[in-house]
This record gives structure tokens, sequence and C-alpha cells, in this order.
């Protein structure tokens, strides 16, 4: 069995790890982002197939999120000049304009500290991370993809406003769930609560731990 050493990835519900990087769009920090939503992810190089075909797909979406109150921060260990080139590339090949931030995490440092780096597959490329980050500057959810799979971006934009959605009305969501779909009421923490939520048996309750309802 090959020995890697340890990566560390933030948990769902710690601070984000604070961060400074050069990026296409200037010097970026984390505390830049308080008060909107981020979705930070990475990718292992410019100038390859799968990850063209991921920034297409996020530059695609670009106002889905901005009006979700969400930002796009891309990274990989590639240079400024590369991730510049890349972009004017992008848009001379593929007609569309990368205009979200991409940081040059030359020395790893950044990626690291998110658990990017995954050392089975490379030692210094970063894999496919994508961290949600809310207002407040914590880690809402994070997932992970192998350097040959491209993400799905829809599925991303869905999980934001999933986070939203139960951040807003307290409330969770279920299996699928898309803005206009039924939400789920928090399951009951005692037999008191249970006793009710089983009262209200019908279309939407079938059962005491599972009831269903439109959000206002």
């Amino acid at each position: 069995m090959t020995d890697h050493a340890c990566v560390s990835v933030p948990r769902i519900g710690d601070p984000a790890p604070d961060f400074e990087a050069e990026t296409t769009h200037g010097i970026l920090r984390l505390e830049d982002f308080r008060g909107s939503w981020l979705v930070l992810f990475s990718h292992p190089a410019d100038f390859t197939p799968v990850c063209a075909s991921e920034l297409v797909a996020f530059a695609g979406v670009r106002e889905t999120l901005r009006a979700m109150h969400c930002e796009l921060l891309g990274l990989s260990v590639d240079s400024i000049f590369s991730h510049i080139a890349w972009v004017r590339s992008l848009r001379e090949k593929f007609d569309v304009a990368i205009d979200f931030p991409l940081i040059a995490d030359t020395t790893g440092e950044m990626a690291r500290r998110y658990g990017m780096t995954m050392p089975a597959e490379s030692p210094t490329e970063p894999a496919r991370m994508v961290f949600v980050i809310d207002d407040r500057q914590f880690v809402r959810a994070f997932m992970a993809y192998p350097m040959t799979t491209g993400r799905n971006v829809a599925e991303i934009v869905r999980l934001v406003a999933a986070l939203q959605a139960t951040d807003a009305h307290g409330v969770a969501t279920p299996a699928g769930w898309k803005p206009g779909d039924g939400v789920l009421a928090p399951p009951p923490r005692t037999q008191a609560m249970a006793e009710e939520q089983a009262q209200a048996a019908g279309p939407n309750c079938p059962d005491w731990y599972f009831c269903k309802r439109e959000l206002s």
C-alpha cells in the first residue's frame, strides 16, 4: 500500500480557511467576499480539456449565481500568466467570457490549506474540489471529483439554492429539490411533537417524521 500524507479538508460548519491570493482580478482575500456566498473550486491545470469544459460551464451559470448573491472563484497551481492566456483562449475559441477570478496558487499553499491535493492522483495538482462558503464565511458543503470527471455545475447551483432556502426558512430539502418544489419540516425532536405531526397525516404528511410543505 502506498503511504500518502494525510489530507485535511475543512469540514462542514468550520470557518473557511483564510487566504490572500493573486488572481486574474488582482489580489483577493477571503474577507473580500464577506456578506455574499462563495463557490470556491479547484481545477488541475489550465489548457486541459476537462477543465476547459468546466470553466465554460461555470461561466454559463455565473449570472444565475450572482442573482443569488453568490460569487465564483477558481483555483489551480498555474501561474497568473497562464490563467490570463487561457481566459483569452477560451474567449477566442469558445466565445465565452470568463469574468470571475482565477487564483494562481503557484506554491500550492492554498490548495493544501483547503485539502484540495489528493496525493494518489497527483502530488502537486489539485483535484476537482468545490467548497460552498456562506455569507458568514463558514463552509456549508464540499465535493470532490477525480481529475478525469467534469463537474455538474447545475448541481452546484441547486446546492447553493437549497442551503439558502434552509437558512431563510428553517427547513430541509428532499432529494432532487429545486426552487419552487415543496420542502420538508424538520423532524420532531420530542414525543409530543411527533404526536402533533402524526395528527397532520395526509398527502403531504404520510408519517410522523415526514411532512412536506410549500414555501410561502
